[in-house]
């Protein structure tokens, strides 16, 4: 008899509910259709909690039925990208309080009491099942954007950006103009989906994004946001790779930029071999030389344009260039070979630096310069 009532009863209690929750912001900003899906869950939770009840007073504290499929089975799956697991408390909260207002009109005395604890314990249990639900969904969504990722990133490398890749990378929630930069190196030896996971929430916590995944024997790792400082970045990122060297460019904007610097990590990180003792991490262009060695278009394009087109704008730095770097870094023999005074070669080479941004007295930068007049000597289209 109780039972049939509160059956009977179950609209006028669902009608209520949503009453109640008119009073949260988050409902009252939900399109009509959210709403109503909304007062879907509610109905669905009180016909839940009458039928649970019916049980439960069989026996009371010892039957616990399922409650994510008669609760939240009603609504879309897309309901839970818009309501946050609190607001969704909120809701239960909210019904259960409606569903308690007016049990005194179906039950009295003992069986009242025993009502409302069993309320307890069903709100309780539509809680769980709402962390359940919410928990679901987060994996679902992680594995989804995982896979995301891994087109995007490989689009990137393949410098295949079209309509599609953008569509992808702004449902990431990902900002053409924000500022980025790319990391590249080993993958971490641990677990590689954690140490993915963990990268991720380091990201947040510092208020930026994150693009990472494995390509082939490299993990590679795109990082942006408004308040982007490449130094703080560097050092955040880099302890999560795995032993080896790692790759890092300068901030750069745009898909285009990024792919770009995303191939120079990748080649940079088989390239960094060839420098034992290099830092980590090591900027992809100090690493300019060993790609271009290792025969990466790009870097021979950049060593050319940035070190030997310069040079050859100016005769005069050109030949003392040639000349100290043969003469074994020597200003006399070299002055004795231009039949100039050593000063004059020391004025020259302060000259040189400051117009290609290299010092010849640095043993690694005189030996990119080397390269750099080289591979100009070879390259007549240059």
């Amino acid at each position: 008899m109780v039972i049939t009532r509160m059956q009977a009863a179950s609209g006028d209690l669902g009608t209520l509910a949503v009453k109640r929750m008119e009073a949260f912001p988050w409902y009252r900003e939900l399109s009509a259709d959210q709403r109503a899906w909304v007062a879907v869950v509610a109905q669905a939770g009180i016909g839940a909690f009458i039928g649970w009840y019916a049980e439960w007073a069989k026996s009371p504290g010892t039957t616990v039925p399922k409650l994510t499929s008669d609760v939240f089975g009603a609504a879309p799956r897309e309901l839970a990208r818009v309501i946050s697991l609190e607001q969704t408390v909120e809701l239960v909260r909210a019904t259960i309080d409606a569903v308690e207002s007016q049990l005194d009109t179906f039950l009295t005395g003992e069986e009242l009491d025993r009502a409302r604890i069993a309320s307890l314990q069903y709100s309780r249990e539509v809680a769980f099942s709402a962390a359940e639900v919410y928990a679901r969904a987060a994996e679902a969504r992680g594995a989804w954007d995982a896979r995301l990722e891994a087109l995007i990133l490989d689009a990137l490398i393949r410098s295949d950006v079209d309509s599609e890749i953008l569509s992808r990378i702004s449902a990431l929630g990902w900002s053409q103009d924000r500022p980025a930069l790319v990391l590249a190196g080993a993958p971490p030896e641990s677990d590689n989906h954690e140490s993915l996971s963990v990268m991720r929430m380091a990201a947040r916590s510092h208020s930026l994004d994150l693009l990472t995944g494995i390509h082939g024997p490299v993990m590679l790792v795109i990082i942006g946001g408004k308040g982007l400082d490449p130094l703080a970045s560097h050092r955040l990122m880099t302890p999560y790779f795995g032993p080896g060297p790692v790759v890092v460019t300068e901030s750069v904007t745009g898909l285009t930029e990024l792919g770009v610097a995303a191939r120079t990590c990748v080649s940079g990180v088989a390239a960094a071999s060839a420098w034992p003792n290099a830092p980590r991490p090591v900027f992809a262009w100090e690493l300019l030389a060993e790609r271009a060695l290792m025969g990466e278009s790009d870097a021979r394009q950049q060593i050319i344009e940035n070190i030997f087109a310069p040079l050859t704008s100016d005769q005069t730095l050109l030949e003392t260039a040639e000349s100290y770097l043969e003469n074994g870094q020597s200003l006399e023999a070299s002055a004795r070979s231009l039949f100039v005074h050593a000063n004059t070669i020391r004025y020259r080479i302060k000259g040189i630096t400051e117009l290609i941004g290299y010092d010849l007295t640095d043993p690694r930068d005189s030996f990119t310069v080397r390269l750099a007049l080289i591979l100009g000597r070879i390259q007549p289209d240059t």
